[in-house]
């Protein structure tokens, strides 16, 4: 299989990780961090085929699937004696580097990083296994400034990073409306101001920028402090539903550990079940989970609306990751890549189907 070639744009993204997705007070972590922290395994459990497996992922809402599922046994809870080692990100590139290096086995991760990954190692490197989680971004806006959409031509919006999720749907979202932006440099109709997500409330208050395109919880944060939702991203999508977080895991491990595979996508079932019928205790076990990782949990005031606005589901939503590939596409950010091959659901299906529930599907993106 060949894959093509991400241009300048992404590459450099992919190489430097600049802009990295930080946000210590609101929920993101600090640097990858590899804390070496192992789940506390129960005596006289067997092992699977691996000692451990090293999971990644990011203090972020967005993946309280590992989160709440790291928190609470239940990922450790299906994994019998192999014990769970923990690495945090700030950033899908890093995420990237270190799944690539060996560091981590599977990690939970945004649409643009495992496509920018799959197309970069020409298809070699990971799969997609599962999804974990829609929604959750929103467009905010200072409302004295801004109070239709049309009023967002000529003022400045952040997003979290150059050819991110995030960057690319507000850049598909200026051009469907008419506009013109240059996507590397962000100037246009409408100022587009790559802004770490860590400083971004501290930019809206100086009135550097307007408003945001940004994920939970940092678009609960500006709302804190007195912006205004003017756009929920769900509301463009089929059904309000797109992924916002995989799970991936490396070629070589599913080969290799099919079975460790599968004791991590059942327990990241089992945990989006757990989160579904238990909203409020799952919401704290996230909240004392992120506490642990940044030393500060969210105010009710972010993390109640943060939190409903995300839908942890298992299906990968494969048809949007293909729609987001195009629209970085169309944005000038990445040749056309050849998706074919970048999931793997079988294993998750082959869980779903022993818990009862509805198998999902690749849109013909799948190995098979």
């Amino acid at each position: 299989m060949s894959a093509a070639r991400p241009l300048t744009a992404l590459r450099t993204l992919a190489a430097t990780a600049a802009l990295p997705l930080l946000l210590t007070a609101c929920g993101y972590g600090a640097e990858s961090t590899d804390d070496a922290r192992q789940t506390e395994v129960a005596a006289g459990a067997e092992k699977l085929s691996a000692d451990e497996v090293k999971i990644g992922y990011f203090p972020n809402l967005t993946h309280a699937t590992a989160l709440v599922g790291v928190q609470e046994g239940l990922l450790q809870k299906e994994l019998g004696g192999t014990t769970i080692k923990a690495s945090t990100f700030n950033a899908g590139p890093s995420e990237i580097e270190a799944l690539n290096s060996g560091s981590i086995d599977i990690g939970w991760i945004g649409p643009s990083p495992a496509i920018n990954g799959y197309t970069k190692s020409d298809g070699k490197n990971l799969r997609i296994i599962s999804g974990s989680a829609s929604g959750g971004v929103k467009l905010v806006v200072n409302p004295d400034k801004i109070k239709t959409l049309d009023d967002l031509k000529g003022k400045k919006i952040a997003t979290p990073q150059l050819g991110n999720t995030q960057d690319i749907a507000f850049l598909n979202w200026i051009a469907e409306k008419g506009w013109k932006v240059d996507a590397e440099s962000g100037r246009g109709d409408v100022s587009v101001v790559r802004t770490d997500n860590k400083v971004t409330p501290d930019a809206y208050k100086s009135g550097s920028i307007d408003g945001a395109w940004v994920p939970e919880p940092t678009a609960s944060k500006l709302v804190s402090e007195g912006a205004k939702v003017l756009l929920d991203e769900a509301d463009l999508w089929p059904d309000k539903k797109f992924v916002i977080t995989n799970i991936i895991v490396s070629q070589s491990f599913l080969k290799e550990h099919q079975d460790v595979v599968e004791a991590v996508l059942r327990g990241s079932v089992r945990t989006n079940e757990w989160i579904n019928a238990n909203p409020e205790k799952a919401k704290a076990s996230a909240n004392e989970a992120l506490k642990k990782l940044s030393g500060k949990a969210l105010p009710a005031e972010v993390i109640d609306p943060a939190w409903e606005s995300v839908t942890f589901l298992d299906d990968p939503l494969a048809s949007t990751l293909d729609a987001q590939a195009d629209h970085a596409v169309k944005a000038g950010l990445l040749e056309k890549p050849n998706l074919k091959g970048i999931y793997d659901l079988a294993p998750l299906n082959k869980v779903l189907k022993a818990e009862g529930r509805d198998e999902v599907d690749d849109a013909g993106l799948g190995t098979q």
